[in-house]
């Protein structure tokens, strides 16, 4: 499919999901959401309460802000998108002072004029009644005096409250710790400096006062219930799913027709991510990774700086997000058009041990399934090469895992046991073979990784990303296709 054609199948694939008002019509229905709560109500014990807080909203720097994006847990039990906003989900039904009887009690942002000046229209409880199907919606402010007994409850769950740092048990001095030391030293914790530190503060005196009451405070079962409830996709989901994996996969179509040695990193990833807004998708589902030759060897690059790709491999790893569903595709394509021979051989290599990881990812095995058939082909593959002696050793250009859920999270919740139909997995075996590897030379800044996301059936995994071409011959072939982008130049800047 040329960009012409895909542009004109791009206004068909988005006028369909358009409303009278202009907007999108094709999110998650507030039935799904009400499914879902139903859902976890069912795994929740008796007597149990569980309160899920929406996600911070988090400064980039001075005045300005990240966009802001939900909890996928929040979202996923609400369809609710904007900030300061708590969902409590009773397991028994609750009564309230006027001798009504409900389950559930949603707290958003309250109405305001000037606010919505700024940054948009908010929901508003009437909005959340209406559109998302709450029939107990409040304004934020009530959650601070909800008269919620939690004491009352057998068990309470939530979730750990999130940081805007990150804690990595690999470093001795992250960011996260210096905070923690800096606090420690000027008595941070009897001081409070500000209002959020003044709820989080409230939070743990809450806790400690339930802890020595009644209630057994739960931060784990939660993370288990929603995962597997989140590693099987409904219906809806699935349609959401497979538009945000066919979109990127466009992408990766569309570059490998315009692709060129004098590209940089920057204008490749450029191409994909406007495809991607062609198309509707409304964000990248995670950084996107474009490294040629040594570049492609860090498995989570994303600088993107390179000015010239030139005659390397260039590895693309990107995802379209659509309606909060985020696809997760990898090719690994040569710069001018044509494979060398030693990019070939570990090309075909990795493409025959994904053959093979995919035909493993059936309903009844094992998760861990495709990396061991993906691994195999690759171990014993390398020995062949003479890139390592024995295949114990391939796990150093083998680095990772082969697969992992795909959802609202690049890397969703699941429990990771035996594959189920509706899962959507990725399977994604690579070669990395950084310069300066104990091998011979000409291996060195070759970096493979081809991934596609799977859908398990009944009938046997389905490629929902199939369409963007994997086989190194079908490849070579649409990249001696034109682009309508052959002839799209800028003024230079100099």
């Amino acid at each position: 499919m040329n960009l012409k054609l895909s542009f004109v199948f791009s206004v068909l694939f988005v006028c369909a999901a358009i409303a009278q008002n202009g907007n999108p019509n094709d999110y998650l229905s507030a039935q799904f959401h009400k499914e879902r709560r139903e859902a976890l109500r069912a795994k929740m014990p008796k007597n149990s309460v569980a309160v899920f807080f929406g996600n911070p909203i988090r400064n980039r720097a001075n005045d300005v802000d990240f966009i802001y994006h939900q909890d996928p847990d929040f979202y996923y039990l609400t369809g609710y998108k904007e900030p300061n906003s708590v969902l409590v989900i009773f397991s028994n039904n609750q009564t309230n002072k006027d001798g009504k009887s409900f389950n559930e009690l949603l707290y958003v942002q309250e109405k305001n004029p000037r606010a919505e000046q700024w940054t948009g229209v908010r929901l508003g409880t009437e909005g959340a009644k209406k559109e998302l199907g709450f029939e107990n919606a409040f304004n934020g402010a009530a959650f601070l005096n909800s008269g919620i007994d939690y004491a009352s409850f057998d068990t309470v769950f939530f979730k750990e409250f999130e940081e805007d740092t990150r804690n990595s048990k690999n470093e001795k001095a992250d960011l996260y710790k210096l905070i923690g030391a800096f606090k420690s030293q000027i008595g941070y914790n009897e001081k409070v400096k500000s209002q959020m530190d003044s709820n989080v503060q409230n939070e743990i005196n809450t806790k400690k006062s339930i802890t020595s009451k009644k209630a057994t405070i739960n931060t784990k079962s939660i993370l288990t219930y929603m995962a597997s409830l989140r590693e099987k996709k409904s219906k809806e989901e699935l349609v959401l799913l497979t538009k945000a994996v066919r979109i990127s996969a466009m992408g990766q179509r569309e570059i490998m027709k315009a692709m060129h040695p004098g590209m940089s990193e920057t204008e490749i990833q450029g191409i994909h991510e406007f495809v991607y807004k062609k198309y509707g998708s409304e964000f990248e589902g995670y950084p996107s990774i474009v490294g040629a030759g040594n570049n492609g060897c860090v498995l989570h690059y994303i600088e993107n700086s390179k000015m010239k790709v030139e005659n390397d491999l260039v590895l693309m790893d990107l995802g379209a997000e659509y309606h909060g569903y985020t696809a997760d595709v990898t090719r690994t394509i040569p710069a001018n058009g044509k494979f060398s021979t030693e990019q070939k051989l570990i090309y075909d290599l990795v493409y025959d041990a994904q053959e093979a990881g995919i035909a493993a990812a059936k309903i009844g095995n094992n998760f861990n399934a495709p990396d061991a058939a993906a691994r195999k082909i690759i171990s014993a593959g390398l020995v062949k090469l003479g890139i390592v002696k024995t295949e114990q050793e391939s796990r150093k250009y083998f680095p990772h895992g082969t697969s992992h859920h795909i959802g609202l999270d690049v890397h969703d919740p699941g429990l990771y046991n035996a594959f189920e139909a509706d899962m959507v997995v990725t399977v994604e075996p690579g070669i990395y073979i950084p310069i300066g590897s104990d091998c011979d030379k000409k291996w060195w800044g070759i970096a493979v990784r081809i991934e596609d996301d799977i859908l398990i059936t009944t009938n046997g995994p389905v490629n929902l990303s199939g369409e963007a071409p994997r086989k190194s011959n079908e490849i070579e072939a649409l990249m001696n296709e034109k682009s309508v982008l052959d002839t799209f130049f800028v003024p230079s800047l100099d």
